[in-house]
Formats: C-alpha cells, structure tokens, sequence
C-alpha cells in the first residue's frame, strides 16, 4: 500500500521491450535506502515489483495488463517518473489508500496558473469520472491530490508550488498523459451495497439498493 506523498524523482534510464510486455530500469537514490529485491515501488502511481538492482538503478517486469491499463508505455529513456515505496507500518500517512493498480489513464486539458497555485484540469472517461468527488482524494501519476471541482467530463486540482517541484507534475503538458486511480473507498462501498451478501433479503441481481429496498427492511 501507498499514501500518494512521492520520495523522490526518478528518470527511465533503459526499456527493454518485449511482444507486449517491457522491462523497465529507473535511476534513483532515496527509494533505494533498505529496498530489496521483491520490493514494491509505485512508478508513476503503478505498484511495480523490484526484479534486481544496481547502485542506483533498479529494475521492474511490467506485464501487457499494465501496459494496456497505464501510461507506462509512452516512457522512453530519459523520462521522468515518480516514485514512492511502499508504507511502512510505522510511516506517517500523509497522503490517501493508494494501492498502485491504477483504474485509467486521463488527459491533460488545460493548465493555469492562479497565483500560487496552478489548475490542472483532466479529461477521462465515465467509469473513471462516476467515482471522483468534489473535495475527495484522486491519485495521478501516484500523487495523491484533493479533487476541486468535477464536471460531465472532466475534474480539477489545485496545486502547491511544492507539489509542483516535488512531482512530475511540472512537466506535464497540455495533452499529456497521466495515470489515475480513484479512491479506493467508493468502489468498496459501492460493491458491498450491489452484493449484500450477510442479507438473507438481498436486492434482486442487478438492481442494486432501492429506496424499496431501504424501507423494506426498516431503513
């Protein structure tokens, strides 16, 4: 599990690309510190496994599944990434639940600046849109962000100037692509609220709950 408070910038020093899959090396120094291999390290928001390591590199598998779910396909030696290790037990939770398996990828639209701070404003698509709130947490590129306002098509967040140096962020430009995972929360409840299943009352398969459903059983 990650909290979305990225340790440092690493940078893609080599991809190593197979029929539908890739091996990527990153160069890095603070996520390195007591990293072992089997390790997990969200790139860019994506829970990759540690394969091997060097001094200031380490390697991970990224499987077709990742690639087709992702942004990790357009990196290419040189690229920026983000990277976080995974929480300790006795870490400070500074961020939200990021649990690295990201949900879809997102398109910059727009970005301006508002005095301090800087707007983002992110396209995606529906199934991605219908778990996003005003004022609740989304992960891009690993970065857990507070969303700011949500429309039809799109959603915003506002940015710190220190966000911006700490992240890959800066670099983003309009029509890029960026990583998204929701939090993970909403889709939890929206699962056990569809699939009741300690009710020996459940709604029927597909319906959901009801205001029927509700007033049925003393709600």
């Amino acid at each position: 599990m990650f909290t979305g408070i990225i340790e440092e910038i690493g940078h893609v020093k080599a991809i190593k690309k197979g029929v539908s899959s890739a091996i990527l090396t990153i160069s890095a120094q603070k996520v390195l510190d007591n990293t072992q291999i089997g390790d997990s390290i969200a790139v860019n928001g994506v829970c990759l496994t540690v394969t091997s390591m060097g001094k200031t590199t380490f390697d991970a598998d990224v499987m077709p599944e990742t690639l087709n779910r992702s942004g990790l396909g357009s990196l290419k030696a040189g690229s920026s990434v983000n990277l976080e290790r995974a929480m300790a037990a006795d870490g400070r939770f500074g961020g939200h639940i990021v649990s690295g398996h990201i949900d879809g990828t997102g398109k910059v639209l727009d970005i301006r600046e508002n005095d301090n701070a800087v707007w983002y404003t992110i396209g995606t698509d529906n199934k991605i849109l219908r778990y996003i709130v005003e004022k609740g947490s989304i992960a891009i590129d690993g970065i857990s962000l507070t969303v700011a306002s949500v429309s039809k098509d799109s959603f915003k967040v506002s940015i710190i100037p220190h966000t911006r140096k700490a992240t890959t962020l800066a670099e983003r430009k309009t029509g890029d692509t960026v990583n998204l995972e929701n939090d993970i929360v909403g889709k939890y409840i929206e699962r056990f609220m569809s699939c009741p299943e300690d009710s020996n009352d459940k709604p029927e398969k597909g319906q959901g709950i009801t205001r029927e459903f509700l007033l049925k059983n003393g709600f």
